[in-house]
């Protein structure tokens, strides 16, 4: 089967078949419920049981070797992921009014700090294990110390748009390790964070909590109670429709910050190969989306300082944000291939326990001295991040201070500004990749470690003695 017009539309109507069926399975399932896995996951894992991994590895093939599925519609969904993780990008910080670094820092600091402290230890600890066991032991690339970041921190749309630049170092199965690593954080962040929130009721060891058994069944559900669902509406509108559609301008100045960050990009290799491609390959390997997170702060600059109309709500923007993230995470995870994990199943599950030990540390021992105050609250919006999504750390944060009491979400927000720009998908996460290949793994270990030590002694001294 040949890929056509019709085909692609196919494929994305089957893919939101997928998505409103992990919704219902979500809706009746308690286990689903109870552990809020969102409904994205479940559908991805459905298309991942019906695909040619599973179901076509038992010899059942509806259509040549894709199992329940086309194997075009296979390839199809496989690509989506590199696209829509522009979009989501390109979505953070349109509509947004930024408040002043000097604002952010005082609500957000201690956050910044613990946020950056926990994703460049990400490095060290990634870059560690393959100088010591991945790259010695099972002979991976070196470029495997910088899955850790990507896949925990970064979540399933860094893990799927980092695709290209994995195939461009001679590193394929990093796409397949990213994702499933990134499914691994998820899953165990939630189950981590309602066992934490469990341990911290008991302990006092939070000014403010909220039993997880108190959540409404609408809640957990996924649910809005009919009453309740003007509370928060899917967006204003700001243009008049007969003219043109509120949705058609907002998709028109995601293309607009994406197109700029195509332009930066292209801008940014024609440097490199004037003066350094000789000995470096960096910026070639640079994937577009954290170009196009920086085409959106210029936009909206643009906007907010030139425009004297409000013509972008940040409401609609969420609404076209939240359907990419959730097709590109069952698009991400329905084309996982089990095969490359497989092959890789030792040094996968070590890096998974590296990971996951490593947030649990910093958790525990480091957030409480470097947070001034709520360090629980402000620290497990934090943690939930930076196992795999930032709906898990806002989810968690809901639990903890569910009346806001607490400075915890406000930071969390401000703190995506300066956080999201370097690491967790940013320049720094984009660019891991092909540092490593170009420096090697021990320059960019002692430069993560100086870095890493930089946030905690700033933590420690500065916002642990306040």
């Amino acid at each position: 089967m040949d890929v056509t017009p019709e085909v692609v539309g196919f494929s994305l109507i089957i893919l939101g078949i997928l998505l409103l069926i992990g919704k219902w399975m979500r809706v009746f399932t308690p286990f689903f419920q109870n552990f809020f896995i969102p409904s994205s996951m479940i559908a991805g894992l459905i298309g991942l049981i019906l695909g040619p991994e599973i179901l076509g590895q038992f010899g059942i093939h509806f259509f040549d070797e894709g199992g329940a599925f086309p194997q075009v519609m296979i390839d199809i969904w496989s690509e989506l992921p590199g696209l829509l993780i522009n979009v989501i990008f390109a979505s953070l910080f349109l509509g947004m009014t930024f408040p002043s670094i000097k604002k952010m820092w005082e609500i957000a600091g201690p956050q910044i700090t613990f946020a950056h402290f926990i994703s460049w230890g990400m490095y060290v600890v990634g870059i560690s294990l393959a100088l010591l066991v991945l790259t010695p032991v099972f002979g991976m690339n070196p470029a495997a110390g910088a899955l850790l970041e990507i896949s925990f921190v970064g979540g399933h749309g860094t893990a799927a748009g980092l695709s290209g630049t994995f195939e461009a170092v001679g590193f394929e199965e990093g796409r397949d390790l990213a994702i499933g690593l990134a499914t691994i954080g998820v899953l165990t962040g939630v189950f981590l964070g309602m066992g934490l929130l469990n341990w911290a009721a008991r302990k006092g060891k939070t000014e403010i909590i909220k039993d997880p058994s108190d959540v409404s069944e609408d809640e957990k559900k996924g649910l809005i109670a009919k009453e309740d669902q003007q509370e928060e509406p899917a967006g204003n509108q700001t243009t008049h429709s007969e003219f043109i559609e509120t949705l058609t301008v907002h998709l028109g100045y995601i293309g607009v910050a994406v197109t700029l960050g195509y332009l930066m990009l292209e801008g940014l290799i024609i440097i490199e190969e004037m003066f350094w491609i000789d000995e470096i390959e960096i910026l070639t390997h640079l994937p577009l989306f954290p170009l196009a997170m920086i085409g959106a702060v210029i936009v909206q600059l643009f906007l907010t300082n030139f425009v004297k109309h409000d013509v972008i709500d940040r409401g609609m923007i969420n609404r076209i944000q939240g359907l990419a993230l959730d097709m590109l995470i069952t698009a991400a995870i329905a084309t996982l291939s089990l095969t490359v994990i497989g092959n890789h199943l030792l040094p996968f599950l070590i890096m998974a326990a590296g990971a996951i030990l490593w947030n649990i540390v910093a958790f525990i021992f480091i957030a409480p001295r470097i947070m001034p105050d709520y360090w629980f609250e402000r620290g497990i919006g934090d943690l939930g991040q930076a196992m795999g999504m930032s709906a898990a750390g806002l989810l968690l944060i809901k639990l903890a201070d569910p009346e806001n009491e607490s400075p915890a979400k406000a930071g969390f927000s401000y703190k995506q500004l300066l956080l999201d720009i370097f690491v967790g998908g940013g320049l720094v996460t984009a660019a891991s990749v092909p540092i490593i290949i170009a420096f090697g793994p021990v320059p960019s270990l002692i430069t993560a470690a100086v870095i890493m030590t930089g946030w905690l002694l700033l933590g420690l001294f500065y916002f642990g003695k306040k």
